[in-house]
């Protein structure tokens, strides 16, 4: 099972993530506990997966995070505890 990428991400991959970061408002606290998550190097699926946080949701596929989703917005994948 990948580890979630945290250095070398492109440009090209990092900045969307960045914009959605912003445009969905996400806090200071959700970020913190979102780095302190990464932090342990989780594995997570080759496929999509999720992780679940108080004000938000983080997708992914493989080793990359796709997207940021708002409390109620439905994602897809496995969930990763």
């Amino acid at each position: 099972m990948p580890r979630i990428r945290r250095q070398g991400v492109p440009p090209r991959l990092l900045d969307p993530r960045l914009d959605r970061v912003a445009s969905r408002s996400v806090s200071a606290d959700q970020l913190g506990l979102l780095a302190d998550w990464l932090s342990t190097e989780v594995e997570v699926p080759s496929g999509k997966w999720f992780k679940r946080f108080p004000g938000m949701t983080v997708c992914g596929e493989g080793e990359l995070i796709r997207t940021f989703l708002l409390p109620g917005q439905a994602p897809a994948g496995e969930e990763v505890v």
